[in-house]
């Protein structure tokens, strides 16, 4: 009987054993992960910052044709007073010309990084429209380059 029962206490312990993983497995497995993580992570980050600065060149694009369907209408570009805010909201006591919104979104004149974007109004009908890149600073190199309307 006694070796009977000793039988059936190893077999309970060993699907103890068998049935969750053990503590050194488990740390094995976060090993593995933090390395993953410290491989991959920083590109991935690199990946995100290049993809900002797509966005923000998308954005250029959409705000020049803006840009471009205000001077339709009132037959100038907004001043560098009025800046982007013009393509929004109806500038001053301005003539009935003006039949925006000509952007869709008030997210639209603030880069990626939360920064507006740079607008100055130049004499005959030319103006300059840039993002200042992440760091919010004319010049540059990298995700702080500064992307200019072509």
């Amino acid at each position: 009987m006694r070796v009977k029962a000793d039988q059936t206490t190893r077999a309970k312990l060993r699907k103890r054993r068998e049935a969750g993983y053990s503590l050194l497995e488990i740390l094995i497995a976060l090993a593995i992960i933090a390395l993953l993580i410290g491989v991959a992570g920083p590109r991935v980050f690199a990946l995100f910052e290049r993809g900002k600065a797509k966005v923000a060149a998308i954005q250029i694009e959409q705000l020049e044709q803006g840009l471009d369907l205000f001077r339709l209408d009132m037959r100038r570009y907004p001043t560098s007073d009025e800046g982007l805010a013009a393509l929004l909201e109806r500038p001053g006591a301005e003539s009935g010309l003006w039949s925006g919104p000509y952007i869709d979104k008030a997210s639209g004149i603030v880069d990626p990084w939360d920064n507006p974007y740079a607008y100055r109004a130049e004499g005959s009908g030319a103006y300059e429209l840039l993002s200042l890149g992440a760091d919010g600073a004319p010049g540059g190199d990298g995700e702080n380059a500064d992307i200019r309307a072509q």
